[in-house]
């Protein structure tokens, strides 16, 4: 991996994060509620004054509400199976970047998978709903992680209608509605991964959605029981931010989010459907049929990201009638195989993606925008629902924050810079 560069304006932030340390909690609610754009904040303080007393989100002036979260087990919602969950399934901190956090428990009952959530009937058409083109979005979280790569929050209904061995005894069987979330990792655990659908189901002919980026920082696992001193050294700020106006899908670890490519992407699991995307778009637009073109391919999931000039070509090969170049790009790497016609003209006889870069990653739609609150996800945090039931990520939560717009590197380093328990 390459080592990680920061921008020179932003080394002055990185050296205030000392300063944080000593901030009350008030303050710091303050700095993230103080951003513009924000949409909801959930510290796990603040609650109902009155009733079941759930954590409730701060909120801008006027919002039509405060989000107040459930407890659920989405195996219950889903198979019929298991018990319900509560507030006590999530053991509380006592401490954390703003004063309190909530632990996701490695559960081993395979029935029992429990998240906090906002159900879709309360969050359809508010500001929490971010949705549609034009539409961009910063996701941020505050946690320990102890295990696992998954979510975190968002939402994320990853859908139920996938044919595996877990669905087998399904009892309620839906689409998948995704429309943001921040994840753990995936594909690199530990990384900032967000994850965002144009259509609320899977990308490039595969079974799952692979619009992702990853953070070049990973974030090591740390035991959630860990001594006191341990964990107040091991919270990290997990971040995401989708910038419409660049296209550009981007994952910050403490506030940096650094250059990650995938290299030979044919070759990876899951990504070689995005390599897929890319030679059927490229095929699709010269004239006549070309070898490996697929003519059923759907034209809204080709992947073709911007390669005007390269930002660097090296020539691997170079005879009297052939040269073989690699070219970088921003979102790309590729080789291109030119020959040399009867004119004496170099031409383009093939050419293969040979790396993509993960982190930004290019993203030209809009958000997943649900037509109405029953084609919609939920809001969750700790857990997203999905087919294969695993665990997930494992650890301390010790705050929320979205927005509905994307944030600049320098907040998102002001935002990195609230690290350990807030003082008293």
């Amino acid at each position: 991996m390459k080592p990680i560069r920061l921008l020179p304006s932003l080394l002055p932030l990185l050296l205030t994060a000392t300063a944080f340390a000593a901030e009350p909690a008030r303050e710091r609610v303050a700095v993230v509620t103080g951003m513009p754009g924000l949409v909801a904040f959930w510290d796990f303080v603040k609650r109902e004054p009155s009733g079941d007393q759930r954590f409730t989100a701060h909120v801008p002036a006027g919002a039509p509400t405060d989000y107040p979260l459930d407890a659920g087990n989405y195996i219950r919602q889903y198979w019929d199976a298991g018990r319900e969950a509560t507030y006590a399934d999530f053991p509380l901190l006592g401490r954390g970047p703003f004063g309190q956090a909530i632990r996701i428990v490695r559960e081993t009952d395979p029935d029992f998978r429990p998240f906090l959530y906002v159900p879709r009937s309360r969050l359809h058409d508010t500001p929490l709903d971010i949705k549609g083109p034009g539409r961009s979005v910063t996701v941020v979280v505050w946690a320990i992680r102890e295990s696992g790569n998954h979510a975190l929050a968002g939402i994320w209904h990853e859908g139920t209608d996938l044919k595996q061995a877990e669905t087998a005894t399904i009892a309620r069987v839906e689409r998948g509605q995704r429309q943001y979330a921040l994840f753990a990792g995936l594909n690199k655990a530990g990384s900032a991964c967000g994850h965002v659908s144009e259509n609320g189901a899977s990308s490039f002919l595969n079974r799952y959605a692979l619009h992702k980026c990853n953070s070049a920082a990973q974030a090591p696992e740390v035991p959630a029981d860990a001594p006191a001193a341990t964990l107040d050294a091991a919270w990290h700020t997990f971040a995401m931010t989708f910038d419409d106006a660049t296209d550009e899908l981007t994952g910050w670890l403490d506030g940096v989010a650094g250059d990650r490519w995938l290299d030979q992407p044919k070759n990876d699991k899951l990504i070689a459907s995005a390599h897929r995307a890319y030679l059927q778009g490229h095929y699709a637009r010269q004239p006549g049929r070309q070898a490996g073109e697929e003519a059923d391919f759907p034209s809204d999931q080709y992947y073709n990201p911007p390669e005007d000039t390269p930002l660097a070509t090296e020539i691997l090969r170079d005879t009297p009638d052939e040269r073989i170049e690699r070219r970088t790009y921003r979102y790309t790497k590729i080789e291109v195989v030119l020959r040399k016609g009867a004119d004496g003209r170099l031409t383009e006889a093939s050419r293969d993606l040979v790396a993509l870069r993960l982190n930004p990653w290019w993203y030209p739609h809009g958000l997943y925008a649900p037509k109405d609150a029953s084609s919609g996800g939920p809001f969750t945090i700790g857990r997203v629902i999905h087919s294969a039931r695993s665990v997930g990520f494992t650890g301390w939560i010790g705050g929320v924050a979205v927005y509905d717009r994307a944030l600049t590197p320098e907040e998102l380093v002001r935002l990195a810079a609230i690290r350990g328990p807030a003082a008293d």
